[in-house]
């Protein structure tokens, strides 16, 4: 009797080392230390430029304590379509010439060039006046515990698609965001997404990943369900969401 005793302390003893530390965490107290861990702190200190090529577009950031700056450059054969977005001000030049752009355009065109910087400097944003975050679970995907934070958006500040609703998974242990997953309602369509993180790199101290994007095979999956489903093998994948040629500078305030 005694020694099954001991065998049953000894193998609750082994469960408790493989499960993560378990720690009382809000969903603002995760969100900070992923983005701590991620070089957020890079964006206090210094006035930051980032660069990067996506499917053969061009994107720059510039991001200071005051404004943020986004734009994007398409070259088309003879033409250069820069886009300029700045707060809720957008301008687009053709040729190096402001054109005038119906407000219908403007939307969809912002949409646009927010999406690519948005997704490409996660977890910084997370922060945004705009921004609602709510821890609703764990989730343990390829023997990897994970936070689970819902995050929704106002209408006032939550730009052109406040109305989408995003799913993240933060390691417990490390606090990087290696999963995440959207629901979206655009005028072309409905649906959901759900990134996997790879090629993890760090340029001038900030994190930047590429994903595998995921749909689901089933039309009953969740939104809440696709970590689920990914970890049984249940999402096809779409395409892959490669940063090229990141560069990044640091101005000294």
């Amino acid at each position: 009797m005694r020694y099954i005793l001991f065998l049953i302390i000894v193998l609750l003893l082994v469960s408790c080392k493989n499960e993560p530390e378990v720690m009382s965490l809000s969903a603002d107290e995760i969100i900070n230390k992923s983005i701590e861990t991620s070089g957020g702190s890079v964006f206090d200190s210094s006035a930051v430029i980032i660069k990067f090529d996506f499917r053969d577009i061009f994107y720059k950031s510039t991001f200071t304590p005051e404004t943020r700056v986004l734009s994007r450059l398409i070259v088309k054969e003879q033409d250069s379509i820069l886009d300029f977005l700045k707060g809720e001000m957008f301008q687009r030049y053709i040729n190096e010439k402001a054109i005038i752009v119906e407000d219908s355009m403007v939307k969809k065109y912002s949409a646009s060039v927010n999406s690519v910087h948005y997704f490409s400097t996660l977890p910084y944003g997370l922060n945004d006046k705009a921004v609602n975050k709510e821890l609703i679970g764990e989730e343990r995907i390829k023997e990897k515990y994970y936070y689970k934070i819902k995050v929704t958006f106002d209408e006032e500040g939550g730009g052109e698609d406040f109305e989408d609703i995003f799913i993240y998974w933060i390691d417990k242990q490390l606090f990087k965001i290696d999963y995440l997953a959207y629901s979206y309602n655009e005028d072309d369509g409905v649906g959901m997404r759900f990134r996997e993180a790879y090629n993890e790199r760090y340029i001038n101290g900030l994190r930047f990943v590429d994903y595998n994007n995921y749909k689901a095979e089933k039309d009953a999956t969740t939104l809440l369900d696709l970590g689920k489903a990914f970890e049984n093998n249940q999402l096809k994948l779409l395409s892959k969401i490669e940063l090229e040629n990141v560069k990044v500078d640091l101005i000294d305030l």
